[in-house]
């Protein structure tokens, strides 16, 4: 598909959601095309949300990069440009772009900011374009910016199939956000940007004598979650879903060289909220890359949940999200 775009502005603006994994991505079997070694489940959370406008014009010599009001720094820069590459190769166009974005949530903290910003950045740079591309196709693009953005495109709760290359690696939903009234309380122990990204993570899970095992037992988490969502059975999701997030917590923490992303308090909540559980209050903890510590709940325990959060202190900041819908051009 080529064309030319050479005489006037071409504009879009699209909000995405960043999503937190049931069962994780942790290693890529190609960290180019970024394939998973793993399928992984997430739901989206509604109401953090990433904005992104993207403007190809003909008068830009280079790509630019505004990332919550501030110029981006040179590395950010560097991979917005290689993902507009792709943009431009598959449109057959030239023009350097203009990119705002902006979160409403912390940004590099754990909270999945570069899986909302990539599929916000592959909606709207693919439609400045000129493209139109179909979910599967969108997926797939956003797959190759951040493997978790491919994600954030469809509806609800979501699948990405770890396929066997680029073809077959996309993501799809496996049930509407309105499907289950999950919550997501997240707890927000640390806001700043982490040490140690999840790209750089990715590259060293393979050290790991622990990721073999969890890689291998990935198909049989995947599909205990996949009738969990589907069934709605908050018990059976709370099983797997802390177990998942253990295992791949313990590959960081046995990688060369190691990744401790839990801070003290991390771990605090970590080991209440099994005791919260016995009491009778449904809740189930998860941690993305990053101390953040995501409380998944019924949206009737999420006060109770909150509160208990609030009672044992240090946490900065305490979010809510329900499961959102898919990436949405702005009109």
């Amino acid at each position: 598909m080529s064309f030319s775009l050479d005489e006037k502005l071409h504009t879009a603006t699209a909000i995405s959601h960043p999503n937190i994994a049931f069962i994780k991505y942790w290693g890529n079997r190609d960290a180019a095309l970024r394939i998973p070694v793993n399928g992984s489940i997430s739901m989206n959370l509604d109401g953090l949300e990433t904005t992104t406008r993207v403007t190809f014009d003909p008068d830009l010599q280079s790509d630019s990069l505004m990332l919550n009001s501030v110029p981006a720094d040179e590395s950010a820069c560097r991979r917005v440009s290689a993902f507009l590459d792709l943009i431009r190769s598959m449109a057959g166009i030239s023009l350097r772009a203009d990119v705002e974005s902006r979160n409403n949530f912390p940004t590099g903290a754990g909270i999945a900011s570069s899986a909302a910003a990539f599929s916000a950045l592959a909606l709207a740079s693919s439609t400045a374009a000129g493209l139109k591309l179909d979910e599967p196709s969108l997926t797939r693009l956003a797959r190759k910016g951040s493997g978790s953005a491919s994600r954030s495109i469809p509806d609800g709760f979501v699948e990405w199939l770890p396929g066997t290359g680029d073809e077959d690696s996309y993501a799809f939903s496996i049930a509407p956000a309105g499907h289950w009234d999950l919550v997501d309380v997240i707890a927000v122990v640390a806001a700043g940007e982490k040490k140690v990204g999840s790209t750089e993570g990715h590259g060293t899970a393979s050290t790991s004598p622990l990721q073999t095992a969890r890689v291998a037992d990935a198909p049989r988490r995947l599909d205990l979650c996949r009738e969990a969502v589907r069934t709605r059975d908050f018990d059976a999701l709370a099983a797997v879903m802390e177990l998942d997030s253990d295992m791949m917590h313990a590959v960081m923490m046995t990688s060369r060289p190691p990744l401790f992303y839990w801070e003290p308090i991390s771990l605090r909540i970590i080991k209440e909220v099994p005791r919260w559980r016995s009491t009778g209050l449904p809740c189930a903890y998860t941690l993305d890359a990053g101390p953040n510590v995501h409380i998944l709940c019924p949206a009737a325990a999420t006060d109770a949940v909150a509160a208990h959060l609030e009672d044992l202190g240090g946490i900065s900041q305490i979010l809510r999200a329900a499961a959102g819908g898919p990436a949405q051009l702005v009109l």
